[in-house]
């Protein structure tokens, strides 16, 4: 039963993600983008599991800082996406959570209080 949070440890979303997985009482590691970065097979799995357009988070500064072309690349190509977001991990929604939990399979993109609940009461 191994979960891993994927993430940013500053963000406030973390924060409170940290936060409701302390209170259920769910053990955890915490995988710091910043710090170890991610590779491209696990931008693919997520991407394969829930779409380019639930991982991948347009309302970040990181993306408004694109230029037009960068993001009209990443908007056709998933591949170049992909590219984008294992060099930009600011890019990548936080929180993803993956692992096992009661012998579930999870994989969670953002921080939903009730998903939360869900999965891991």
């Amino acid at each position: 039963m191994t979960i891993t949070i994927y993430g940013i440890k500053s963000c406030s979303t973390m924060k409170k993600a940290f936060a409701k997985l302390d209170e259920l009482g769910v053990d955890y590691i915490f995988h710091d983008y910043k710090k170890q970065g991610i590779d491209k097979q696990s931008i693919q799995r997520w991407v394969n599991a829930l779409g380019i357009d639930k991982v991948l988070n347009k309302r970040g500064t990181t993306w408004r800082k694109l230029d037009d072309e960068q993001k009209a690349r990443a908007d056709s190509n998933e591949s170049q996406a992909i590219e984008m977001l294992a060099a930009n991990t600011s890019m990548i929604k936080r929180p993803i959570v993956e692992g096992e939990y009661n012998d579930q399979n999870v994989l969670l993109c953002s921080f939903d209080e009730e998903a939360f609940i869900s999965t891991f009461s």
